[in-house]
């Protein structure tokens, strides 16, 4: 089976570097940060998406935001996370079965290629699908399809693993399989809305959805 995984919320919890990095973005352009449990909203969805309220969508300062916000992540952003527990053995566990990984990310590639190199696990997966920066849109849909071709794998064989909507709408558009997670950034309610065929509350009860 191929099993693809996103980053953020999913195998890393990476919400200190991703908020750090927003409001860094936003005193640059001296407007106010929103409260700690609104900005945690914002790991999953595009970052343009989640600033253009914020910036009277404005597409100039919007794009200065998105750069403001890169320049951090590129220097001490992209280290401030940590991994899961449970999530290694996952790994280890889902290797042993015999199937084939790779990320799928709204992160963009440059950001999320030192990540996973430098996971314990990275080796584990064979490919790493990131929007291009300076796209407006998650893509993961269009991702999800890359890896179906890339892989030559059909979508009865596919899954997606994922703690936001858009993992779980992506997987729906290629009539993948879309797994919700609860230990990341999204609820039971935003998974199940958007058409999860099954939910895990822990990475040892995934990897028995994976295996079984």
């Amino acid at each position: 089976m191929l099993c693809l995984f996103d980053l953020d919320g999913t195998l890393i919890d990476s919400e200190h570097g991703i908020i750090a990095c927003v409001k860094h973005a936003l005193a640059k352009l001296d407007v106010p940060a929103p409260p700690q449990e609104e900005l945690r909203g914002w790991i999953g969805p595009p970052l343009r998406h989640s600033f253009a309220p914020l910036l009277d969508h404005d597409a100039t300062r919007i794009e200065a935001a998105v750069e403001h916000y890169h320049e951090r992540f590129h220097t001490d952003g992209w280290r401030e996370h940590d991994i899961y527990p449970g999530i290694e053995s996952l790994i280890e566990r889902l290797l042993g079965a015999g199937h084939q990984l790779a990320v799928v990310t709204s992160k963009p590639q440059r950001h999320a290629a030192p990540i996973i190199a430098h996971l314990p696990f990275g080796d584990a997966f064979l490919r790493l699908y990131g929007p291009d920066p300076n796209s407006a849109h998650s893509e993961k849909a269009s991702m999800i399809a890359a890896a179906l071709t890339d892989f030559g794998a059909r979508p009865e064989g596919t899954v997606m693993i994922g703690d936001r909507r858009f993992d779980i709408e992506g997987a729906v558009a290629n009539h993948v399989r879309g797994i919700g997670v609860l230990w990341g950034f999204g609820s039971r309610a935003e998974l199940e809305q958007a058409g999860a065929s099954a939910i895990a509350a822990s990475p040892d009860e995934l990897g028995s959805l994976l295996t079984a």
